[in-house]
């Protein structure tokens, strides 16, 4: 059995956020991958433990993956302002094929495009991914969880940081399924009386007040904040009155854009342009999206660069929503070239927690071990990039560790999802799977 078949049947999915099934990178060809470690959403550092406590199985899973491809370059890309981790993979690379690459503390230096064209010096063709220039992305903790896979053990387990309106910010290792609310324990408890969650992180993380919601495989942390923060108050403004303001207000100032990263490398992203486009209905539409259709949704027009805090990255998330429904797809320019500023024009992350105003709260988050033994979790059927998986288990069922709990369909793109622990199936609705622990 090859490598990608025993990552295809472990489950393993980008860890980073992104939930693309892993087996379907290690089919192609390339000359370099990049385990990308940057990490930039404040005060996150799900990413940074990862690599301190576990940089040999990242440095293994970047071999295998290297194999896999064809590659014969492979590189750890790590803030250097991350001390530990720095040490802990430069001293597992040793004797390897594989070396590290220090980052600034910029946002957002984890962008894919970003990301390889700091590494490389390549610019991934608009719209295209890294693969276009031979080069394979994969988080840090997918690395880890490929190893693993390699040895048959599938994804059971998620690391992730619980930051913010906590008594004590931790980063944990939880069964797949477990609630944020039970990992409010390990942190010593809520500091607000009314919280706010911000799942993934503040920048590029979905908003929700639900404690209940559960830890899937690509949850990378959270960010909790008291609901009269200035931040969660503009993030739980509905989405009428974000257009309707940005139509009234916005004066055509050009910082969204010229802060934009991927404007920065030379991507036709203009969100001032896809602003204008709030002035009209159907009238020139198609022509406005095309302005939005490369953003990378990274959320820095929105919360960092507009002087009268409109809502561009929400307008250009609508933009490429409305080009999917019409199948629409980018036909702008090809060309690309990096802008002259772009390095002057990076955002520090102490700049953007300062903006954010969150200060108090950034804080460390050292890893605490064991991880919780939740008596139940909730599993949706859902965690990657592609379809739900289809359950191949009922309500009574008991279930091993490890155990597949559903089936991805033939030639879909999915992920296998594993029974955390060993238990019963206690209940199946249309996107979740429940399971007891056995006693």
């Amino acid at each position: 059995m090859n490598l990608a078949e025993k990552v295809r049947l472990a489950g393993v999915v980008g860890a980073g956020g992104g939930g693309f099934p892993t087996h379907i990178k290690l089919g192609a060809k390339a000359d370099t991958v990049i385990a990308n470690g940057a990490e930039c959403e404040p005060l996150l550092h799900k990413d940074a433990v990862v690599m301190e406590e576990f940089a040999s199985r990242i440095v293994a899973g970047m071999e295998l993956s290297m194999d896999a491809v064809g590659a014969t370059t492979g590189v750890v890309a790590i803030k250097a302002k991350n001390k530990h981790a720095v040490e802990s993979v430069e001293k597992a690379c040793k004797g390897t094929r594989v070396k590290v690459q220090l980052l600034g503390d910029y946002y957002p230096a984890g962008d894919e495009y970003d990301l390889v064209y700091t590494v490389t010096g390549r610019l991934i063709p608009p719209a295209g991914l890294p693969i276009n220039v031979g080069v394979v992305v994969s988080n840090v903790e997918t690395m880890a969880n490929l190893a693993d896979a390699a040895e048959g053990k599938p994804v059971t387990h998620k690391i992730l940081t619980i930051a913010g309106a906590v008594k004590n910010p931790v980063t944990l290792r939880v069964p797949i399924g477990t609630s944020y609310r039970e990992c409010l324990g390990p942190a010593g408890g809520l500091t607000t009386n009314d919280p706010v969650l911000c799942l993934g992180g503040l920048l590029m993380g979905q908003t929700t007040d639900d404690l209940d919601t559960p830890i899937t495989k690509t949850s990378t942390g959270v960010v909790i904040l008291p609901r009269d923060h200035h931040i969660i108050e503009r993030k739980l403004k509905p989405a009428k009155a974000q257009a309707t303001i940005g139509k009234s207000a916005c004066d055509q100032c050009r910082y969204c854009t010229e802060y934009c990263p991927r404007f920065l490398l030379g991507y036709a992203v203009e969100p001032h342009q896809v602003m204008r486009s709030l002035a009209f209905t159907a009238t020139g539409a198609d022509y406005w999206n095309q302005w939005a259709s490369l953003c990378c949704a990274c959320g820095l027009c929105t919360l960092y660069a507009c002087p009268e805090e409109l809502f561009p990255k929400e307008a250009c998330d609508t933009a490429k929503a409305e080009m999917r429904k019409l199948g629409q797809k980018w036909s702008g320019s090809m060309d690309i070239k990096p802008h002259p500023m772009r390095e002057g024009r990076r955002v520090p992350i102490k700049s953007l927690v300062r903006k954010l105003h969150v200060g108090a709260y950034d804080l460390p988050a050292p890893y605490q071990a064991p991880t919780l033994n939740p008596v139940q979790v909730v599993l949706p059927l859902k965690q990657s990039a592609g379809v739900a998986n289809v359950p191949i288990v009922k309500v009574g069922d008991q279930v091993g560790f490890g155990q597949p709990l559903g089936e991805v369909p033939a030639k879909a793109l999915g992920a296998i999802l594993h029974a955390p622990f060993k238990g019963t199936i206690t209940a199946i609705t249309n996107d979740r799977i429940h399971l007891s622990r056995a006693k």
